[in-house]
């Protein structure tokens, strides 16, 4: 009697199962969607690629002090400083980054970065394709990272951060 029970519970079981095998699958608009995004719907809290952002002038904001890298728990980013001249002006600032890399084999997204840097150079985008295979591509660098010069520029302004980009 208990075996026919038992057989009875995995037919319901495999019943169950075959229904929902063969209904219709219910997915996202992603890949396929409208827009640039391509029907992705994000969050105002996600943390996606990285960011470094301009000022007002087209100038970069990260002056190289260090903090993001050293706020960093798993040792991902990667920074070598320069000094600005009369000539060549990358940031406001007497610094810039000449070099600036992230990691992300190692980065954990945990926004530590963002929320140590006092210039707000560093933000959170929202750039969420970043699998690779081959390791190597994932290690962005600052021309990565840099978001593009803004078409509202005075005209002088822009001019000279795109000689200097």
């Amino acid at each position: 009697m208990s075996i026919l029970r038992n057989a009875a519970a995995i037919a319901k079981g495999m019943s169950i199962t075959l229904g929902e095998a063969f209904k219709p699958t219910e997915v996202e608009n992603y890949p396929d969607g409208k827009g640039p995004l391509r029907g992705a719907v994000f969050q105002e809290r996600f943390r996606g690629k990285h960011q470094l952002q301009r000022d007002e002038n087209g100038l970069e904001k990260c002056v190289a002090c260090y903090l993001c890298a050293a706020a960093c728990p798993s040792n991902c980013i990667y920074i070598e400083a320069a000094e600005n001249t009369e000539q060549t002006r990358i940031s406001s600032a007497e610094r810039y980054a000449k070099v600036y890399n992230i990691d992300y084999n190692r980065c954990i997204f945990c926004g530590y970065c963002v929320e140590a840097c006092p210039t707000d150079a560093i933000t959170h985008g929202h750039g969420f394709e970043l699998a690779s295979l081959n390791a190597t591509n994932m290690v962005m660098r600052k021309e990565d990272l840099l978001v593009p010069i803004s078409t509202g520029l005075p005209h002088s302004n822009r001019e000279e951060a795109e000689a200097l980009a």
